[in-house]
């Protein structure tokens, strides 16, 4: 049921049919009074100055859009770094630091799996995970880094920071809940705002691929990842952030009779305990430069 609902407002956000759009439009005064709280929220905001630099990168619009591989790729260039999160689909709550210069202190349950990744992909890197951004910052401060990466907080503006923006092409402009706006970028705010094939590229590794493979994969608008796709048997969605249980992934490889599960990084984090065969899509970004080159 959570499934199904979850498929439905995705498509209902990014591709409605008429039914939707009706809906939609029926809901515009919700959207545009929340958008109007949103803007004050950031009119009224006093950006508070940590006194280290900070860089957030984030999206305007629900659902993925590439900022974990974004900030890994920036991340992976600078020494004493740290990188906070909230860590959504955790199951756990309030400040944790997930890995340390040294090691990784906990496991995917308490961490999340974005939080994971960048604990895997980034051996030097410190990763925090709070709800609140601020009491983050200080820690990470006392760890001793000396800049900061933000996922997903362009909405925090009481937090003096950089904002970069990773644009998601849409023909639905309107605000939650007619659209799949959390916010627009207001007037005054200061942002780099970076489109896919302009300003970057996506670059994927296949690892461990077998000859019959099933695509299981629990990210936000799946369907993002047909073009770097080899040949599967069949293709296995999940909600975003889903938690995967054994049985329901040894079901599928009978199902199919596939020799291997391929997956993203974010799902190899959740998955690789089970012991059974993977193949991982791995997906990265390679970067020009022109915009963000004082990062």
């Amino acid at each position: 049921m959570k499934k199904s609902f979850v498929f439905w407002v995705e498509e209902y956000l990014y591709n409605p049919n008429i039914f939707q759009k009706i809906l939609s439009y029926l809901l515009s005064p919700i959207s545009f009074l929340y958008c109007f709280v949103m803007w004050l929220r950031f009119k009224f905001a006093s950006p508070e100055d940590f006194g280290i630099e900070i860089i957030s990168v984030g999206n305007l619009v629900v659902g993925g859009s590439g900022k974990t591989p974004f900030v890994t790729v920036l991340a992976k260039e600078q020494d004493y770094v740290a990188i906070i999160l909230r860590g959504y689909g955790r199951k756990s709550s309030g400040m944790i630091v997930v890995k340390d210069r040294e090691k990784i202190l906990v496991d995917v349950e308490i961490s999340g799996d974005e939080a994971m990744i960048y604990s895997k992909k980034l051996p030097h890197a410190i990763v925090i995970v709070s709800e609140d951004r601020k009491i983050a910052i200080q820690k990470a401060k006392e760890m001793g880094v000396e800049k900061i990466f933000l996922d997903d907080a362009y909405s925090k503006h009481s937090i003096k920071k950089q904002d970069i923006l990773l644009d998601v092409t849409t023909q639905n402009k309107f605000c939650l809940p007619s659209g799949p706006y959390r916010e627009k970028l207001w007037l005054g705010k200061k942002a780099i705002v970076l489109k896919e094939g302009e300003d970057f590229t996506r670059k994927t590794t296949l690892i461990d691929s077998t000859q019959k493979m099933s695509l299981v994969t629990a990210i936000a608008r799946p369907q993002r990842l047909d073009p770097y796709l080899p040949k599967v048997v069949n293709k296995h969605y999940f909600e975003d952030h889903h938690t995967f249980i054994k049985e329901e992934l040894e079901a599928i490889l009978k199902q199919d009779g596939s020799e291997s599960l391929l997956v993203t990084f974010k799902d190899y984090v959740k998955i690789e305990k089970f012991g059974l065969p993977l193949s991982l899509l791995d997906l990265e970004l390679q970067l020009k430069y022109d915009k963000i080159s004082e990062l």
